[in-house]
């Protein structure tokens, strides 16, 4: 998770390029949204490294623990990306409002990012619990 988190930090910095660009108008992009997927990584990596840092506290096997990391990992490469995205695009994506384009980032947000963040945040939650011993 650590060389994940690492990756991530160094595209959220990457991305700091595209911020600017979009901010002086050379890429067609909203500056704003560009500003979020800069932070979305940064913000990610620390995500990814707090599991990673928890990961020997909570109650899951190997598997378990695995399976946890992806989910973190792939959430949140899907949400700098994606933001990355819908500021090319100019679009929201906040909800469905009929048009293709905010549609489908809402949807690709919604699969890739929320849900799994959601799932992933209460299975990190519910491993910090200790198992009952009979």
């Amino acid at each position: 998770m650590a060389h994940a988190a690492a990756w991530l930090m160094l595209l959220g910095l990457l991305t700091g390029g595209y911020v600017s660009s979009a901010m002086t108008g050379k890429v067609p992009a909203d500056p704003q949204m560009a500003l979020a997927a800069h932070l979305n990584a940064l913000l990610g990596t620390f995500f990814l490294l707090g599991v990673a840092w928890t990961l020997p506290m909570l109650r899951y096997g190997a598997v378990g623990q695995r399976r946890l990391a992806w989910a973190v990992i792939v959430a949140n490469y899907a949400n700098w990306s994606i933001t990355c995205v819908k500021a090319w695009l100019r679009v929201s994506g906040v909800d469905l409002i009929g048009q293709a384009a905010n549609d489908t980032v809402f949807v690709a947000l919604t699969l890739s990012v929320v849900i799994p963040s959601l799932v992933a945040t209460g299975a990190w939650i519910h491993g910090f619990r200790r198992s009952r011993t009979p």
